[in-house]
């Protein structure tokens, strides 16, 4: 999956995009449990670190690719949506699981996705709980950390292990139940981390009724790229035509094609 030339401007970026996340581990780390928090109008949490880790990697990435669009969930005045018009574009969420970070329980992550015309093509994610970068797309492969993982194709079973987002519409509540009754399922706090551990076979399939594009950007190219899919239940999401902190929630599941179709049909979307 990883033998095919990609062009040089898709590989410097990806190589910028691995510094600038390892770059702001240490203030993850150093600010976990620590810093405080504020309260958006949505009810989500944020905190000065996320703002931080936000101007520090779109710093280093806009010094290096001018011409490049930058969107991040907690920088900037989005009160409109912002057309994508850049060939290459960043979306970024500095801290997936900011309750996590906040409260001081582990499972969070800085999550980059690099993108082409509006699709993912590379993530690079810093897993905060095993202080490990994930990164990867199609062309690249999927690393964990310096180890070479793919998404996991061992035949389903009630051991099966699904990362799980419960959801907060009472009509999705039936699906739900179907997912929960049919597979073992961890809620780790983090859409990005669920998807990515799909992606390193940590996981053998995810389904989250409650992500915005900012929590899976990063993390889609290295499920592709690992041999799995993930399929969007509300209607298409990509390519990104415009980047809207106001978007509505996300409906997707995700793993190889055996799991994808298994959840679909748990969930009503055969």
């Amino acid at each position: 999956m990883s033998a095919r030339k990609l062009p040089s401007e898709v590989t410097r970026r990806a190589e910028a995009a691995r510094r600038a996340v390892l770059a702001q581990a240490p203030l993850l780390h150093r600010e976990f449990g620590r810093a405080k928090s504020q309260w958006k109008s949505d009810g989500s949490r944020v905190t000065a670190v996320d703002v931080a880790i936000s101007e520090g990697i779109f710093h280093e990435l806009g010094v290096q690719f001018p011409d490049d669009q930058f969107f991040s969930e907690e920088l900037g005045d989005f009160s409109r949506p912002i057309p994508v018009t850049a060939r290459f574009s960043w979306v970024l969420d500095p801290i997936d699981g900011t309750n996590n970070f906040a409260l001081g329980l582990p499972h969070c992550a800085i999550a980059l996705a690099l993108l082409e015309q509006g699709e993912p093509i590379f993530g690079a994610i810093y897993d905060h709980s095993r202080r490990v970068l994930m990164h990867g797309g199609p062309g690249f492969g999927v690393h964990d950390g310096s180890r070479a993982v793919q998404v996991g194709t061992a035949p389903f079973t009630r051991e099966t292990i699904v990362g799980f987002h419960s959801p907060a519409e009472p009509a999705l509540l039936p699906a739900a139940s179907a997912i929960v009754s049919a597979f073992k399922v961890r809620a780790l706090g983090s859409a990005t981390l669920h998807l990515a551990y799909v992606a390193a076979g940590l996981l053998d399939g995810c389904v989250d009724f409650n992500v915005k594009i900012w929590d899976l950007a990063a993390a889609i190219p290295l499920v592709e790229a690992g041999g799995g899919e993930v399929h969007f239940l509300n209607g298409p999401q990509l390519p990104l035509n415009r980047f809207d902190l106001h978007m509505g929630r996300i409906v997707y599941v995700a793993g190889g094609p055996a799991m994808c179709s298994r959840l679909r049909e748990l969930a009503g979307c055969p």
